[in-house]
């Protein structure tokens, strides 16, 4: 117990109190004892006479002798008044600082009791202190905002854990299915083993992919991003540079309008990855002989890139969750892709401090913008609008 707040509190609230009323009291004393004549009274004795006639001595005390009597008993009645009130007073702080600690301390006792019942497998508990607003009311708002945000990641982290086996499964289905039904069999013709193996193909590399996705969205999650000063114009056409050979290969053309002194402050390898995969998209989905547009520019204060393709276009219902884990519109779901690559573009420049948009016509392509902020910041938020509209 003596090492519990409680007591320290209790003892040093009870010891403050105790020098306190010494001081008070010891001047007190202190000041009565300098101006009151306190010396020890004597008495004298003078010859008595009754007559003429002589009876003996009488003890006599003179006025000054009575004044000092009652001097010298009103100091030690003070003194030892003084040392009682002081036991007494330190015996009751004691008491006193007991209870009032413990009822200071009480939202603390809610505050661990609450925390000691939540678990990684329940995170809906919260504290919910009530009372005035203080440090200790703050601190409790505090870890209940924690709590809301571990509460959100864990849910994240479920979701993508059930998505993901969900992804998987069918993959590993298609493969252990052809596995048995040909390659296992002595009497598989050839062509049969061929077709089997070219099913196998496309699934091992379906599952690559999204294993190369699910790395690429928890390294945005679980690691801080290597901020450095960056061109962002430099960024969209160093990914325009990469995805040039497979434009190429499906008869696509990739124009370019990117304007320089775009300076902002992140990650130049995460930012390229965005890009990246809003031009793989691009490059799919934009049929032969289809121009991509890659653009960057600033925009009320704010820097933006924006990738236009040609492709089928979005409807309005599915531009909301275009940017959702695992979605996949009908060409996505045709050429068994993973539906990560427009997340972890979101995720990418979320963490920038910036926002994602698309804006698309069903059956005319679609445009998408990643805003960000400037080096020097920016106050409110980037625009509605299409930069490329």
């Amino acid at each position: 117990m003596i090492h519990t707040i409680r007591f320290r509190i209790t003892v040093l609230y009870s010891g403050l109190l105790f020098v306190l009323a010494a001081l008070v009291l010891g001047g007190i004393y202190f000041a009565v004892s300098k101006t009151t004549d306190q010396r020890p009274y004597t008495t004298e004795y003078a010859k008595a006479y009754s007559g003429s006639q002589y009876v003996g001595k009488q003890e006599v005390v003179f006025v000054e002798e009575v004044e000092n009597a009652i001097n010298f008993r009103t100091m030690t009645t003070l003194r030892d008044y003084s040392l009682i009130t002081l036991g007494g007073l330190y015996a009751a702080s004691l008491g006193i600082g007991w209870v009032l600690a413990g009822r200071v301390l009480r939202p603390v006792r809610s505050i661990t009791h609450t925390t000691e019942e939540i678990q990684a497998t329940d995170l809906t508990r919260r504290i919910k202190l009530g009372g005035p607003r203080d440090e200790l009311k703050d601190l409790a708002d505090t870890i209940d905002t924690m709590l809301d945000r571990l509460e959100q990641a864990f849910s994240a982290q479920r979701q993508l854990i059930d998505d993901a086996s969900h992804e998987l499964r069918s993959p590993l289905t298609i493969i252990r299915a052809n596995v048995d039904a040909v390659l296992a069999a002595p009497d598989a013709s050839e062509e049969e083993r061929v077709r089997a193996v070219a099913i196998v193909d496309r699934a091992t590399t379906r599952m690559t992919r999204l294993v190369e996705d699910l790395l690429a969205s928890a390294r945005r999650q679980g690691t801080a991003f290597a901020d450095a000063d960056l061109d962002l114009a430099r960024v969209a056409g160093e990914a325009c540079e990469e995805y040039a050979a497979p434009a190429t290969a499906r008869q696509v053309s990739i124009t370019r309008d990117l304007r320089p002194g775009l300076e902002t402050t992140g990650d130049s390898d995460a930012l390229r990855r965005a890009v990246a995969n809003l031009l793989s998209n691009a490059v799919r989905l934009s049929p032969p002989g289809g121009e991509i547009r890659v653009a960057a520019g600033r925009s009320d204060g704010w820097l933006w890139t924006a990738v236009r393709d040609a492709g089928p276009g979005l409807e309005k219902a599915d531009q909301t969750r275009v940017f959702d884990r695992f979605w996949r519109g009908e060409s996505s779901r045709r050429d068994r892709h993973t539906g990560l690559g427009l997340a972890i573009v979101r995720q990418i420049v979320e963490s920038h401090g910036g926002r994602v948009a698309v804006f698309s016509t069903l059956g005319a392509g679609a445009t998408f913008v990643l805003w960000l902020p400037p080096r020097d910041g920016v106050p409110g938020t980037p625009p509605e609008d299409d930069p490329l509209g």
